[in-house]
């Protein structure tokens, strides 16, 4: 039976981020990772070039049942203090917008990055835990590869959104195995979805793409929208979609920033003999115009128009009132909502209170970031302050 000083279970991002502090501290570290590479999910991050942090994160981009339990982690190990890893290793990188920085090249610089600096350890793929037992001085693992005993063991396995890139609920089941409290879970960052009415009504519009604002209570979010033959996606959707629960109703705004009943008179004064589709299809595109135009009854030309009907074609596409039924799930979710009960944890270790040397780190954890790079910024960071105990 093989003896290390901290077991790692999940070669992603956290893991592998904790596993190359503790390395680096002189402990002997095992990582063991069902799949037969690790970082798969950094590998097929933004398009392949992973977003691999975000120049403003901070701990108003996470959701969590306990949402001061990430401050902590983010404190002690910042964006800039990854940046500074990036620019280290030579990685070359670029900032899109909202802050996200993207690698110039590929991802996999980022797992190259990883594995140097988690040198020395112990990296065992294709492995699948079969039992984890309590036994002092720690925790013994067995694998379809052999028993591995050691003090401290570090649940990395993220959640199970994308399934098909070997996520699962893993976590989850070690985390009651030990009596520790979970989060409900559900799907985040993900696209939502139609009735076969409203699907019907969007028929035609699938790859239709706007700017839009999305609201809910008091979040709201302006980036792209996407429309698609279940219902809608794009990084606004994906956005709102980690607040949004069955029975929430959405506003959307198709033309942030333009008062479309005021465009309108304006163009009923100076342009009366043009349809209204043609006019409106100067803001949006030609598809989508001629649909909200059609969905209002008010085709025709403006100066046979009345204002009255202007206007409750401005209202729905300033202020669409739209109430998906569910959403894409797991299968195509970039992250879990939920998961461990961060009150069952230290902040400042990520130990398990209750079972010493236990930790949780990364997506298993209930702190999930807002797209654009915070997620990864939460496995750096968390995987860093328990890669500095373990």
């Amino acid at each position: 039976m093989a003896e290390f000083d901290v077991i790692i279970i999940g070669g992603g991002a956290a893991g592998l981020m904790c596993a190359g502090q503790a390395v680096q501290r002189g402990r002997r570290v095992l990582v063991i990772e069902k799949s037969d590479r690790v970082g798969e999910k950094i590998r097929i991050s933004g398009g392949g070039r992973a977003n691999f942090t975000n120049l403003y994160a901070s701990p108003a981009n996470y959701l969590s049942d306990n949402p001061r339990f990430c401050v902590s982690a983010l404190a002690r190990y910042t964006q800039h203090d990854f940046i500074a890893l990036i620019e280290k290793h030579g990685i070359a990188y670029h900032e899109r917008d909202h802050g996200q920085l993207f690698c110039d090249e590929t991802a996999q610089h980022i797992i190259d990055l990883l594995r140097r600096e988690a040198d020395g350890a112990s990296i065992q793929t294709s492995t699948n835990v079969t039992g984890i037992f309590k036994e002092e001085p720690g925790f013994r693992v067995d694998s379809d590869h052999g028993a591995f005993t050691a003090p401290n063991l570090v649940i990395a396995t993220g959640g199970p959104s994308i399934p098909k890139m070997g996520a699962s609920g893993f976590g989850y089941d070690v985390a009651r195995q030990f009596g520790l409290k979970l989060v409900p879970t559900r799907a985040g960052l993900v696209p939502l979805t139609f009735d076969p009415d409203m699907k019907s009504k969007l028929d035609g519009l699938s790859g239709v793409s706007v700017d839009a604002t999305a609201k809910l209570g008091k979040v709201s979010f302006t980036e792209a929208l996407l429309f698609t033959h279940r219902g809608l996606s794009g990084p606004v959707i994906l956005q709102i979609s980690s607040y949004w629960k069955p029975g929430d109703e959405i506003t959307l705004d198709l033309l942030p920033g333009t008062d479309v009943f005021a465009a309108l008179k304006a163009f009923k004064e100076n342009e009366p003999r043009k349809d209204v589709v043609t006019v409106l299809a100067q803001l949006l595109p030609r598809r989508l115009a001629q649909r909200l135009v059609d969905w209002c009854n008010c085709g025709g030309r403006l100066a046979e128009t009345p204002n009255k009907s202007l206007q409750v074609l401005a209202d729905q596409i300033n202020s669409w009132k739209i109430k998906p039924n569910g959403s894409e799930g797991m299968r195509t979710a970039e992250v879990t909502l939920g998961g461990v009960d961060t009150r069952e944890l230290s902040s400042k270790t990520m130990e398990a209170r209750s079972v010493p040397g236990l930790y949780f780190i990364g997506e298993a954890v209930d702190v999930t970031g807002h797209l654009g790079g915070f997620n990864f910024q939460w496995a750096w960071a968390s995987g860093f302050v328990c890669g500095q105990v373990v």
